[in-house]
This record gives structure tokens, sequence and C-alpha cells, in this order.
């Protein structure tokens, strides 16, 4: 009975149709919105609509960045003929990418704008902001505003700097105030200056040329000599003044830059005049062989810069500029010498083939003036030299020579420089013809390093 009852139950489960399998649908994409579609346009607002990729670890900032630079392309930055910035562009120390970033950093200048709405899908991320037109004009003419007050009282600034001599304080306000308005270069709004209506951005700019052009450096002696009585040292005063329209004053603490030709290489010194606008300078161990030397004095145009300004933007406004220079020639007279030589080859006295004439050679292609009379002398040389037999062997003889020379002030008595060669070696078929080789040797080893150690010895 119940293995009937059970089949009966299977029949009947056999019987029944198949339940349908229930499965939820994906979620719809949201739709995208009309300003993704297509850029909104207003006449109210600037638009700026940014787009990043969700693969973006940052894609939400990147996305804000992007609808703000579109923000940003929107305000038109048109540069006006008559302004600084137009001037700049045309000069050719400045670069393209000076003035470009000039209007970059003009264009990007945002204040006021917000968010309107974003949108999203499962691979990109959408950000839209926009601007007031009404209120971008409003907060830049305060802004401005703000600035063009601050270039003014820097320039008023710099008038009384320069009055009390101090054009390197006058240079720096000027250079503030120029930077203070640099969001402005592209615009040629006039302002009331001193009575006067100009463009303020030109104005400060002309202005900070003329004040460089009116420095007078002066040197003091107008030719630099150099000789032995001053052991080839010369000590130079260097005078800084201001000479401009209605202003004449001594520049104090004018930095300056001082290069002449060294001995090992070209000297530069940096000078800071004191509070007479003076400086000196000592010109000493000059390069002798130098065509035209001189000493030049030039106002250091880095030195006006401010360490805390932005030397992207200040460097190349002040390298645009002439830079005042002074240049004083280089005057060297080399010492007169009475030379006396002892030469001899195994203790005869020789006249030819000896070191003293080659050496007095040497000396006067370095501009050494040698004299007959010891009173016209500043310096006496004294050669001495002689052989010596160093034996013989399979008919070749062999010799030695010793020299030694000597410079003495004359004045004084004191050594200035005293060398010499001791066994220099000669081998020929006789003893007096090896005496002569040696003689040879020596020489040229002796012209290599007397007149370098002469040189050093003396300046």
């Amino acid at each position: 009975m119940m293995r009937t009852l059970l089949i009966g139950l299977a029949l009947v489960a056999g019987c029944k149709g198949a339940e349908p399998v229930v499965t939820t649908p994906p979620p719809a994409a949201p739709a995208r919105p009309s300003w993704v579609g297509s850029r909104p346009v207003s006449d109210a607002y600037y638009v700026g609509v940014g787009l990043a990729a969700k693969a973006r670890p940052d894609f939400q900032e990147t996305a804000k960045k992007n609808a703000l630079n579109d923000l940003a392309s929107e305000i038109s930055v048109r540069v006006e003929g008559n302004s600084l910035l137009y001037t700049l562009d045309r000069k050719t120390s400045f670069s393209e990418s000076f003035t470009s970033n000039i209007r970059t950093s003009t264009s990007e200048q945002l204040e006021g704008f917000e968010l309107v709405d974003t949108w999203e899908n499962e691979h990109e991320y959408w950000t839209y902001y926009r601007l007031s037109k009404a209120e971008h004009a409003r907060i830049k003419a305060e802004r401005k505003q703000r600035a063009m007050d601050q270039a003014t009282d820097l320039y008023a600034r710099a008038r009384t700097s320069l009055s009390e001599g101090d054009l390197k304080g006058a240079v720096a306000h000027d250079l503030r105030a120029l930077l203070a308005i640099k969001d402005y270069w592209g615009e040629s709004d006039q302002v009331e200056v001193e009575g006067r209506q100009v463009v303020l951005a030109n104005e400060l700019y002309d202005v900070l040329q003329r004040t460089v052009a009116g420095v007078r450096i002066g040197i003091l002696p107008e030719r630099c000599a150099l000789g032995y009585d001053g052991r080839f040292k010369r000590e130079l005063l260097i005078t800084a003044r201001f000479d401009g329209t209605g202003t004449a004053a001594d520049l104090r603490q004018l930095p300056l830059v001082v290069s002449y030709p060294g001995s090992a290489g070209k000297v530069v010194e940096k000078r800071n005049t004191d509070g007479d606008g003076q400086a000196r300078t000592l010109v000493q161990r000059i390069q002798l062989d130098a065509i035209n030397p001189e000493v030049v004095v030039r106002l250091d145009m880095e030195a006006l810069v401010p360490e805390d300004l932005d030397n992207g933007l200040a460097a190349p406004l002040v390298a645009s500029l002439n830079t005042p220079e002074r240049r004083v020639p280089i005057d060297v007279t080399m010492p007169r010498v009475h030379m006396q030589s002892l030469e001899k080859n195994f203790g005869e006295a020789i006249s030819d083939g000896g070191a003293a004439l080659a050496l007095r050679e040497e000396l006067s292609t370095k501009g050494f003036r040698f004299v007959d009379r010891e009173q016209d002398a500043d310096l006496l040389m004294l050669v001495n030299a002689n052989t010596r037999e160093g034996g013989s062997s399979n008919g070749f003889y062999t010799a030695y020579l010793d020299i030694s020379f000597s410079f003495r002030d004359r004045r004084s008595r004191e050594v200035i420089y005293e060398g010499g060669r001791q066994g220099v070696k000669g081998v020929q078929l006789n003893f007096t013809k090896a005496g002569l080789e040696a003689y040879k040797k020596a020489v040229q080893e002796v012209r290599r390093e007397l007149a370098p150690a002469m040189m050093d010895a003396i300046m």
C-alpha cells in the first residue's frame, strides 16, 4: 500500500511543469546630462568642463583641474598694443617662455567659481564648473586696484631711496612694484603718478632703465701702471655716483664686479661701495702676455635682485638693462736688468756658446730691459758657470757643468731669485767639446724654468 502511494506521488511530480528561473537585471546606466554631451554656452558665465578616466587614482582631482583649465581658457587675455607685455614680446632679450608664463599666470587667476554638477559612469568622471562674468570682473577690479596702489607706493619709495644714494634699494622697490602688477602687464590702463597719467607698468620699467643708466662709475688713476718699483701691484679707487634728471648722489652699498686678466686665469672680485660711494681694489699678479689688458668695473646686476623675489621674472628684467661699466688700461713696465757673467769651460773663459746670452734673450722676450750701467738697473743678474772633467771611455770624454744665477734688488741688495743646475752632463770626442755640449743642455733646461720663475718672484 505504502509503495503504491509513493509511486503515485512521483508520477504527479513528474507531470508538473518546470518552474521559471528569476534573474535580477543590471541597473540601467545613468543618463548622460546634457552638459556632458554638449558644452554649455552662457552669456552670464564662463564655463569649464573636465573629464578624467576612473582608472586614475586621482580621477576626481584631475577632472577638477581639467575643468578649471578649461574655464580659464574661456577668459581671453588680450595684450594691448601699448602695454609692457607687448613691448617685452618684441625685445630680443626676452624669451617666448618668459612672456607666455606671464600670460599663463594672468589667465589662471581664478576666484569665485562654483561647482555646478558632476557625472560619472563605470569608466569616466566629469566635472562642471562655472564663474559669473560679473563676479569675475568685480574681483579682478578689486585685486587690480590693490596691486596698483601697492605698486604706486613702492614707486614712491624707490624715488626716496635713490635720492638717499641707495640705488640697490631703489631697484629693489621698482622690481617689487613691477611684479606686484605682473598680472596686468598686458593692459594699458592709465593711473596718475606725480601728476602725470601713465601706464604704470611701462612707467616702472622705463624708470628702472633710467635708474641703472644714471650710474656713473669712476676709477682713479685713469691708467693702471704696474712696474717693478710697486712690485706689479696697484690699488685703484672706484667711485659710484648717480647722475639723473633732478637727482645726484653718491651711491652707497652699490654692488660692483671688478675683473682683469690674472696670471692664473681671469680674476673676478666683488666689491660694495662704502657710505661715501667709494670702493678700493688691488690689481696684482696679472697675465703679462695678455693683449691690451684692462681692468673692468661694472655694476653687479645679479646682486640687484632681492633673494625673496621670483628670480625667473626679476632676473630677465634686470638682465635686459644696459650694464654700466668703466674700463682702464693696464700698462706694464718690466724691470731693467744689469747682467754680469763669469762662464768658463775647464777654467777658460768663453764668450760664445755660454748660458748668459741665452738667458738674456729669453728674458728680453718677456719684456725685461737690459742696461749697461749698474746704476740704471732695477735688478742685478749674476751668472757663474764652469765645467769639470768626468772621465773618458772608448774615445769619448765626459764633462759636467755647474751653473748658478741670481737676481738681486740693486738698491737693497736683497736676493729676489736664485737658481741653477749642478752636474749637467756632456759627452763628446774631447773634454772641451764635451764641456760645450753640457752648456747646450743646461741652457735648454734653464730657459724653460727661468722666465716663469722670475715672473713669480717679482710679482
